[in-house]
């Protein structure tokens, strides 16, 4: 079998760490259970990654590449459902295709003040949705739980190997879980 590209490799890497850095934390993480997650010695993950801190600031790091990705692609649109939506379907594919990468930024929600770019994450969900969390906080907790669905079902779709099938469902809970109603 030919040799995977780094880059398939380190985004590999960088999912199945950021998993686990969404489970447990930076702390409750160790560097065995990383290697072990993909395959790898110790030695052959830090061939990767130079260590632990790198491996965890690289995850966070794509995560936010993600996160701007989706807020480049809504910020054109109006507030309102039609933005919503795309913002949804958006998150809905990243979390399909790297699910580890969008826990990890999910866990902004759950594990207040783990990493010290946090709010930045924050003001990007916020810009993403149109909300002033503290001046809107139905909406903002009608905002939370469509992402924190849209975590759980992604991870159950990508576990049972149902993605295509699951995604309009999804959706379609996220959405209503917003408020919206379907046209």
């Amino acid at each position: 079998m030919p040799r995977q590209p780094r880059t398939g490799v380190d985004e590999k890497i960088l999912d199945a760490a950021a998993a686990l850095f969404a489970r447990h934390g930076f702390e409750q993480t160790s560097l065995k259970s990383l290697a072990d997650a993909v395959g790898l010695s110790k030695a052959g993950l830090l061939h990767h990654f130079p260590s632990k801190d790198a491996l965890f600031e690289a995850a966070w790091e794509q995560s936010r590449v993600l996160t701007r990705h989706v807020l480049d692609q809504v910020s054109s649109l109006p507030a309102g459902s039609e933005r919503d939506r795309r913002a949804l379907e958006l998150l809905t594919d990243h979390a399909l295709d790297r699910p580890g990468l969008v826990s990890l930024l999910f866990r902004t929600m759950t594990a207040p003040g783990e990493d010290p770019q946090q709010a930045q994450d924050e003001l990007l969900l916020n810009e993403m949705f149109v909300i002033d969390p503290e001046k809107e906080l139905p909406r903002a907790i009608r905002i939370v739980g469509a992402l924190c669905s849209m975590a759980v079902l992604t991870l159950l779709a990508n576990q049972q190997g149902e993605k295509t099938t699951w995604r309009p469902l999804i959706l379609a809970t996220c959405f209503d879980a917003l408020g919206h109603q379907e046209a």
